[in-house]
């Protein structure tokens, strides 16, 4: 297992990282600055500025989303211990003695993180709307963060992947057995 660094703490949840979360923030201050450069046409300093910030916002979002997970969890009885960040991403951590629960304790918590961030995209885009007449810094980090929350934190979410836990392989996993369920009653 990597090193985990502590943080902090967000009211009662513990936050870590490991070395590669300072890698990842790095990398998306370059390409967040790149798409500043070339998209936003922004001078280079302004747009390394620019990706610096919405870099920044990027891991915000990361611990909004987490939070969402955070409040659900609270409320199912079964709440969360902390937060790990690596790479780009976060893991929701819970603690290790947790019994088995069922699906629908699950879905409640992974169903936590993607409405967060759905309130984050909508103050998002309501900000970008507003700055979108300004040309520069301001118009390049909040179409950032609203597209980020949009699509990576919100809708990003509900996609599985094969390679690791997300929001989405939790509900993939609860919707195939909620048909068995439902398969074995009816018959």
């Amino acid at each position: 297992m990597r090193q985990r660094y502590p943080i902090g703490k967000i009211g009662k949840l513990d936050v870590t990282a490991d070395a590669s979360a300072a890698a990842g923030g790095l990398a998306l201050w370059a390409i967040f600055g790149l798409i500043g450069r070339w998209i936003f046409r922004l001078r280079p300093g302004t747009a390394l500025t620019g990706g610096l910030i919405a870099a920044g916002l990027h891991f915000l979002s990361e611990l909004w989303h987490q939070a969402g997970h955070a409040r659900a969890a609270e409320s199912t009885g079964y709440p969360m211990t902390g937060v790990h960040l690596w790479s780009v991403l976060g893991t929701s951590v819970y603690p290790r003695d947790e019994p088995e629960l069922p699906g629908e304790i699950h879905v409640t918590r992974a169903m936590g993180g993607p409405r967060a961030s759905a309130r984050l995209a909508v103050a998002g885009s309501l900000l970008a709307l507003l700055t979108w007449p300004l040309s520069g810094i301001a118009r390049m980090v909040a179409t950032l963060f609203a597209l980020e929350n949009w699509l990576i934190f919100t809708l990003g979410a509900f996609i599985p992947l094969p390679f690791m836990e997300t929001d989405g392989t939790t509900l993939q996993r609860y919707r195939q057995s909620h048909r068995k369920r439902t398969l074995t009653i009816s018959e």
